[in-house]
């Protein structure tokens, strides 16, 4: 840390605080906005992509087992699940079910089907080929408003989509406020200015605007999977050339970083410049020279 320039360096953070997904085919739902709850009309930051087709073809008993078949973009897997004592396994025509002593019918949730595939399978892979925003007026505009007239959406369904897959959209809603990290560092070149540098990360902390923040984030993200279908900001970011990252210069911050981490996500990320994830940790650099190079440095 001895050969960095500054004692005091800033990252701006932006990360996302929830999500929502569905198959592009049900963007025209007009009950949508009501299954998904209110916090969707927060989402303002959206992910088109593929992900493999799953669907169930049937279920079978085999002892006290239930094996329940799927086929994922023509390989057939199947998922095996425990058949609790005093049940058993129905058909009706093609549906099926578990009957119990007394003639009861019970049968788990698609849901839980889909739960218990990840769990044996893996979480499906996402390959993410558009990402974009919406924000409006003080926010107005949800990314369902944006994608139900999105010409680039209509694109690709028309054209893009791979056999065995389907068009999905994940939806992002931001922290609504910005996350800050700073370094200090004892050993730096110039420790004359700290109390100034502290004062201007301060400043960008409490000063950066939801919609600012919005556009980082989309910028971040479509700089780290550089999409097959943006063109903006996919070979322009950062640079002190962008007017959204104009603060974050005359602040002398020294990075952004976006990230895209929950607890049990819904995807696993990619797109044909990134690798396959589960948690994604964007961090870009805003300056090309070493000593300003801090966070997640090895040197």
């Amino acid at each position: 840390m001895g050969a960095k320039r500054f004692d005091v360096e800033h990252a701006l953070g932006m990360y996302a605080l929830s999500f929502f997904h569905f198959p592009a085919k049900h963007l025209y739902d007009s009950d949508l906005l009501e299954r998904l709850g209110e916090r969707a009309q927060n989402a303002h930051i959206y992910l088109v992509g593929f992900v493999p087709r799953i669907d169930l073809v049937g279920a079978r008993q085999d002892g006290r087992k239930l094996l329940v078949e799927f086929q994922r973009c023509r390989t057939a897997l199947a998922v095996e699940l425990p058949i609790p004592e005093g049940l058993e396994l129905n058909y009706v025509g093609e549906t099926w079910h578990f009957t119990d002593e007394e003639g009861n019918r019970f049968a788990p949730t698609e849901e839980q089907l889909m739960q218990a595939f990840t769990l044996q399978h893996g979480t499906p892979e996402f390959e993410v080929v558009y990402v974009g925003q919406a924000y409006g007026k003080d926010g107005s505009r949800s990314a369902i408003d944006r994608l139900r007239k999105h010409e680039t959406l209509q694109k690709i369904a028309l054209t893009g989509v791979p056999d065995g897959y389907r068009l999905e959209l994940l939806l992002l809603e931001i922290e609504p406020a910005t996350t800050m990290f700073t370094v200090l560092n004892p050993w730096a070149k110039d420790s004359s200015a700290g109390q100034d540098r502290i004062g201007q990360g301060l400043d960008k902390l409490f000063g950066t605007s939801e919609h600012e923040r919005i556009t980082l984030y989309e910028a971040s993200l479509i700089r780290y999977f550089r999409p097959h279908y943006n063109t903006e900001f996919k070979n322009s970011f950062p640079s002190t050339h962008l007017k959204v990252l104009a603060d974050c210069y005359d602040k002398d911050f020294a990075a952004v970083v976006a990230e895209i981490c929950f607890d049990v996500p819904p995807f696993q990320l990619f797109s044909e410049s990134a690798p396959v994830q589960q948690d994604i940790i964007v961090r870009h650099d805003l300056h090309n020279a070493t000593d300003r190079k801090v966070f997640f440095s090895t040197e």
